[in-house]
């Protein structure tokens, strides 16, 4: 493996199949040459959740049939945005910390995670992802935005 221009060896991108993931995973690749590249999805499991009143979610017993749904349309999705000699995982649960734990266990050096546009409600009440990867992780991440056409 020869050593890209950014020197980062090992990059894991979060990807979450929105028209931002896909512009990231494209930048990705170009921008950094020769590095391992890690894709990793993680199925939301909260979507078994229900809103609380206080911008949480609260538990309810997973539906087994619809988790296991995503999860094989979701390895689909990833196995097919993979170019050979990229790596891939699937995990299911928070969105965040799946991201993060992934990023340890495999020792990536830097996180690409995508930045969506979201209404300064649903930003109040959810907060972003990419926001929250970066405020926890441990090693660089880089948040990409598409550009807004104009």
């Amino acid at each position: 493996m020869t050593l890209n221009s950014g020197g980062f060896q090992r990059i894991l991108v979060g990807v979450d199949f929105s028209a931002a993931s896909q512009y990231m995973l494209d930048l990705v690749r170009q921008r950094f040459p020769g590095a391992a590249v890690r894709l990793a999805h993680v199925t939301d499991a909260r979507v078994t959740a229900t809103p609380d009143l206080l911008g949480g979610v609260t538990p309810v017993i997973p539906d087994v049939q619809l988790m296991n749904t995503l999860e094989h349309a979701d390895a689909q999705r990833l196995s097919a945005l993979a170019r050979p000699g990229e790596e891939t995982e699937l995990l299911v649960g928070d969105p965040v910390t799946g991201v993060l734990d992934a990023a340890r266990r495999w020792a990536a050096d830097l996180i690409v995670v995508g930045s969506h546009s979201q209404g300064a409600v649903e930003h109040f009440f959810l907060g972003s992802s990419a926001e929250k990867v970066v405020a926890r992780s441990p090693i660089p991440v880089l948040t990409v935005r598409v550009p807004e056409r104009g």
